[in-house]
Formats: structure tokens, C-alpha cells, sequence
């Protein structure tokens, strides 16, 4: 089927913005985006007209695990049934707020991505993980839990290996999965009871191995870091994208822009941490606060240095799917101009998965057919971020779902 969407301002995603522009969907591809005067004749399109278009939204860091509150141990408490069925509808809130395709880094997303694809459950295209690989003790590992229980009933969340041959099997069952991306905790964690977000996690010596493992397979790997010590060692083992980087210094975010390492800041789940002193636990809330400010200005220091931004926003907590797109906004506090923070969340969501990248994140012709509209303009107004209701339209693989 083919659809042509008329717009008074088109957004490509890199590149300026076009004036009175036209995209033209020929089933999932693109077929014309571009300056509506010079747009080929569609006289049998389905048509529409909208304030603003641009392409679906990328959210590089975000999890589908279905829990009802924002206590962690839930995962393990209700079944894996309920959570998953409160995971779907989740992804299905994602995709109303304008996320046409997620890197899910840890949940059920590579267990339901088939459902989506059939039309079974509406949701983003999902490019995930499997399980996040964590060292005993580490952020993924349920500090408070029978060890034995941990590794015998979350594998679908975290996989403890530990040693060169653990790392190396707990890789290669990921990808027996089709994990689209290897998933590493390379510091501790805030929601983690026991391990301090400084402190690095695996060996330089199995980060090493986890990556050249990945990399045969021609997966990206995304490290999990906050202290500078797990920042270094993840970018010393060629991890290519650094999720949180709370502490990222100068000297290291200059590394990062050389090298083309990807920062995947999420500040949104940072800023609504600092939100539920009473909801969390104490251990968790203490910790956030600990490393709010270093995050702060880790993402300023990123943006003087010239790092490539992926948005990601973390979110794991019920209530904030859907509000995936506020990370733009934030993104714009730390010093980004809008079209740079749009061009994180659009056209450099795709560079955070490497070789397995589709053609996504831009209105070009020969890209996925994944296009949204507002109705405000952000290059001049960043409030809208965050609201779904300000998603008029969502089109994915050229099927309007919204």
C-alpha cells in the first residue's frame, strides 16, 4: 500500500529540516521524502497531512520486564507469565509515544519480538540483548537471593558467568537467541543492593573475550558503567557503546570521540530515581543520589567533547513507557541544540547495533518506512517531549498504527 504524508516542516533525522516536505511509503520502504513540490505523483495513496513528520523514534536502552511497581525483586516474586503480559503492553505504550524500534537490553523483548512482528501485540521493532551478563555478585545478580535461585530462575533478565570459559558460553547463549546486541555490566550498579556503581566488574582479561566473542558474530557490545574504572575498561576491551557513564571525564569522553565510541546517557530514569525516595529501597535511593551530579555533568562534559550521543532512557518502571521521548529534552539541557538531540534519538539509534543495523532512523528513500507526527514543532519547543497524546500518527513498516 502506498501512503504520502504531506507536512508544513519534515524533520529527516540528519540533515536540515525541509519546509512544506512530503514523505511517500511504499509498503515498508520509503519510496520519496523530500520537498512536497518535487514529490511524485501518488494519486491512488492513502494521504495525510500533518504539522510535523519525522522519523520513528530510536530508545537504544530500555527494558521490558513487566514489573508492577518499582521494586526490583519483582521480577523473581510474580510469574514469568504476568510479567510478560504486562511487558507487552508496555512495548505497545512505547510505540503510542513515538519509539518505532528499541535496543532492549535485558527482559522479554527476544521473547516476544516475534509477536510483534506478526501483529499479535502491537509494539516497536525490538533489537535485543537476551540476558544481561553479569559476574557473581555483580549488578545483574540478586544479592539478597539463594544464589542457587538466582542462576536457576532469572536468566531471562541476567546470566552470571564468571572466568574466560563462563563469559564465553554465557555470549554464545545469547546468540543462540539471536541477541542483536551482547549486554555486559562492566561497574555495579544503583538498583543492585551490594556492588558500589564505581567499582569495575569483570576482569579487563573477560570483557576482552566477551567483546572479540560478540564481534565474530558481528554484534556490537553495550557495557553497563558508572564509576570511570569500568568506563576505561569497558572502552579499553572495544565495547562500543557506554550506557550511563555517570562518572566520564574529560580526558575519557576525548577517547570516546576519537575512537567513535557511543554514549547512551539515559538521564531519564537518573532524574525520576531522585522522584521515589519512599518507593525504593533505601540502598537503591542513597545510590542514586550518590551519582545524580556526576551524571549530570558526565553529559556535558560528552557534549563540549564531541561524543556521539544514542538516546536511551532506561526505563523499567511501570507508568513511564510512553515517555520515552523526554530523554530529548534532556538531552537539550546538557547542551545539545534540538536538532542534535533529535538526530541522537533518530538516525544514531541504528549506530548502536553495528553490522546488524537496519536502514532506520532517517526520512530517506530505501529506509524502513517507520515515519511520526507531531503537533508541535520541536526545533522551537521542547515541552512536547515526553506526552504521547503530542504523537498525532505512528506509522511502522508503513502500517499506520496510530
Amino acid at each position: 500500500m502506498t501512503v504520502r504524508i504531506e507536512s508544513d516542516l519534515l524533520i529527516p533525522g540528519r540533515g536540515e529540516p525541509i519546509e512544506r516536505g512530503t514523505v511517500v511509503l511504499d509498503g515498508a520502504t520509503i519510496a520519496y521524502a523530500g520537498p512536497s513540490a518535487t514529490a511524485p505523483p501518488t494519486p491512488d495513496a492513502d494521504h495525510t497531512s500533518v504539522p510535523v513528520i519525522l522519523p520513528g523514534l530510536w530508545d537504544a536502552h530500555i527494558h521490558f520486564v513487566g514489573l508492577p511497581s518499582s521494586d526490583i525483586h519483582d521480577m523473581v516474586r510474580w510469574s514469568v507469565p504476568e510479567l510478560a503480559v504486562r511487558a507487552a503492553a508496555d512495548a505497545t505504550a512505547t510505540l503510542m509515544g513515538g519509539v518505532t524500534s528499541v535496543r532492549e537490553v535485558g527482559g522479554f523483548g527476544l521473547d516476544f519480538a516475534g509477536a510483534i512482528t506478526s501483529g499479535a501485540v502491537q509494539g516497536p521493532h525490538i533489537y535485543g540483548s537476551g540476558a544481561i551478563l553479569s559476574p557473581t555478585g555483580g549488578h545483574g545478580d540478586g544479592h539478597s537471593l539463594d544464589l542457587d535461585f538466582v542462576e536457576s530462575s532469572a536468566q531471562w533478565f541476567g546470566e552470571l558467568c564468571d572466568g574466560v570459559p563462563g563469559c564465553l558460553r554465557a555470549v554464545r547463549k545469547q546468540l543462540r537467541k539471536n541477541a542483536r546486541v551482547i549486554k555486559v555490566c562492566a561497574s555495579g550498579g544503583v538498583i543492585s543492593e551490594i556492588d558500589h556503581p564505581i567499582h569495575q566488574q569483570f576482569s579487563d582479561e573477560e570483557l576482552r573475550v566477551i567483546v572479540e566473542e560478540a564481534a565474530r558474530a558481528e554484534r556490537y557490545v553495550a557495557a553497563h558503567t558508572h564509576g570511570l574504572p569500568g568506563i576505561k575498561a569497558a572502552i579499553r576491551a572495544g565495547c562500543q557503546t557506554i550506557e550511563h557513564g555517570s562518572y566520564l571525564d574529560e580526558e575519557t569522553a576525548s577517547v570516546m570521540a576519537e575512537r567513535g565510541t557511543i554514549y547512551v546517557p539515559t538521564r531519564l530514569v537518573v532524574d525520576h530515581l531522585l522522584e521515589l525516595e519512599d518507593a525504593l529501597p533505601r540502598y537503591a535511593y542513597e545510590k542514586g543520589v550518590m551519582v545524580a551530579g556526576h551524571h549530570a555533568r558526565a553529559m556535558k562534559i560528552a557534549v563540549a567533547a564531541g561524543v556521539t550521543f544514542a538516546m536511551g532512557t532506561d526505563i523499567f518502571f511501570p507508568g513511564l513507557y510512553g515517555t520515552n521521548s523526554l530523554e530529548i529534552r534532556l538531552l537539550q539541557e546538557a547542551g545539545m541544540s534540538a536538532l542534535e538531540a533529535i538526530e541522537a534519538a533518530t538516525a544514531n539509534g541504528p549506530l548502536t547495533l553495528g553490522p546488524q543495523a537496519p536502514r532506520s532512523g532517517q526520512l530517506r528513500e530505501g529506509y524502513d518506512a517507520d515515519v511520526i507526527a507531531l503537533d508541535f514543532n520541536p526545533l522551537d519547543d521542547s515541552t512536547g517531549w515526553g506526552r504521547p497524546e503530542r504523537v498525532t500518527h505512528v506509522w511502522k513498516a508503513g502500517v499506520r498504527e496510530k
